[in-house]
């Protein structure tokens, strides 16, 4: 007997791959920016040196911290190196997620489950922060869960059994 993918399954599914798609070419173009990035640095024109503003200096819980300017580029192309690189490889996850969405694999509604709640999680700590936008997010991942803990995508996704699988054992 043939199961039959419920169509959100198929609209959750779409949309983790098109999260998949933004991650890789989001984490591509970082990993591709950051040597591009480290090799910037901040000379005067004129005679070849650093400009008058040769540092950088903030504040870190009352210990000022100074570096010069030109060693911030290579600190962050490193730090977009491992950003991009994270992001490369969460995108390639997600597009994993969704084809065990597609064939139903119950290991996908676990997964799918556990990066929606962290998609809460982390929705509401921004909305604290001040972005608002999250909202919308919040909206879209209770959604989400909601279906996913319906009895009849439970069965399709294996955690429950079936009306007929019952009956038969």
């Amino acid at each position: 007997m043939e199961r039959r993918r419920p169509k959100g399954v198929t609209i959750i599914g779409i949309l983790t791959i098109i999260i998949g798609i933004l991650l890789l070419s989001g984490g591509v173009v970082l990993v591709v920016l950051a040597p591009i990035i480290g090799q910037f640095s901040f000379h005067n024109s004129d005679t070849s040196t650093l400009a008058s503003n040769d540092s950088f200096s903030f504040n870190v819980n009352g210990t000022n911290i100074t570096l010069p300017n030109n060693s911030m580029f290579p600190i962050l192309s490193g730090f977009l190196s491992i950003i991009g690189s994270i992001m490369v490889v969460l995108g390639i996850a997600f597009f994993v997620v969704a084809w065990g969405l597609f064939k139903g694999k119950e290991w996908a509604w676990g997964v799918t489950v556990i990066l929606t709640v962290i998609t809460l999680v982390i929705s509401v700590i921004t909305i604290i922060g001040g972005n608002l936008g999250s909202i919308f997010t919040i909206i879209i991942a209770g959604i989400v869960l909601y279906y996913l803990y319906r009895k009849n995508i439970k069965m399709y996704f294996g955690k429950i059994k079936g009306q007929q699988e019952r009956s038969s054992n």
